[in-house]
């Protein structure tokens, strides 16, 4: 995704492989932090691929150079130059495209169930994932990823050099099935102390719906937010008990609405 999201304010390790995001929204999401085996299993998939890929070529390109090479002089040169360009951007490119396409996973990590986000559990951007995996040039050094693997070992989420730059990590896909993201009340909520709003009225699917919004409102565009927050509000207030004077936006009463519920020890 291209737009700027806010990023993690903290992440703790909650142990060995499980990573836990409090994220901007006051949610609490824990990822299972995928292995240097999955790693390297995706790996050894993808470059499987990709050489199957380079043969072809390889073979197609030798093919036209004996059958150019006769009525074109210099095409040898030029059928040269553009298999080192396609062989450079097959290696980099590979990786980089497929983790924008398949939203952080190559033909390897879909087989391996592992996928790339970052450390704020957001997907990556584009910008981002070619940088990631531009550093591989640095990564393989001095040769079958050693400073990669150096990095992984010696960091807590197994990174390699491309996720440190990227600010990236490697999840299991398993992770993403099991969140169950948790609201936290703040002992102290901004904004004037409201009456009960009455979110006990709530059903159980209106109060998902909140939860849903409040937790992916960042990733919409600004008017869709405000038409969505709007929406929401506008199916509820027939059950809320809403104050007739309010200074709290649209966004803040769902928030409000949220944290009573939490409070109450009923929202699922």
């Amino acid at each position: 995704m291209s737009s700027d999201l806010p990023e993690s304010q903290d992440s703790r390790v909650s142990f060995v492989d499980k990573l836990t995001i409090e994220t901007p929204e006051q949610t609490a999401l824990d990822f299972a932090v995928a292995g240097i085996g999955s790693r390297f299993i995706a790996l050894a998939l993808d470059t499987l691929i990709q050489i199957a890929i380079g043969l072809v070529v390889g073979i197609s390109g030798g093919f036209s150079i004996r059958g150019l090479s006769a009525l074109w002089p210099i095409a040898p040169q030029w059928i040269a130059a553009i298999l080192l360009l396609f062989y450079f951007l097959l290696y980099f490119g590979y990786f980089a495209l497929f983790e924008i396409i398949w939203n952080g996973q190559t033909p390897g990590k879909r087989w391996t169930n592992i996928r790339v986000i970052k450390d704020s559990g957001r997907p990556l951007t584009p910008v981002e994932s070619i940088g990631r995996n531009l550093m591989r040039i640095v990564d393989w050094m001095p040769g079958f990823y050693a400073i990669g693997i150096v990095s992984a070992l010696l960091t807590k989420e197994n990174k390699r050099l491309g996720d440190l730059v990227a600010g990236s990590l490697v999840v299991r896909e398993t992770s993403f099935s099991d969140i169950r993201p948790t609201w936290h009340s703040p002992q102290t909520p901004a904004g004037p102390i409201l009456a009960p709003l009455g979110s006990i009225h709530l059903s159980a699917d209106e109060c998902a719906l909140i939860e849903s919004f409040l937790n992916r409102r960042f990733d919409l565009e600004p008017s869709v937010r405000y038409r969505m927050a709007e929406d929401i509000l506008r199916r509820l207030r027939p059950k809320l008990t809403l104050p007739t004077e309010n200074a709290l936006s649209t966004e803040q009463l769902l928030e409000a609405l949220a944290y009573e519920r939490r409070a109450t020890s009923r929202y699922s």
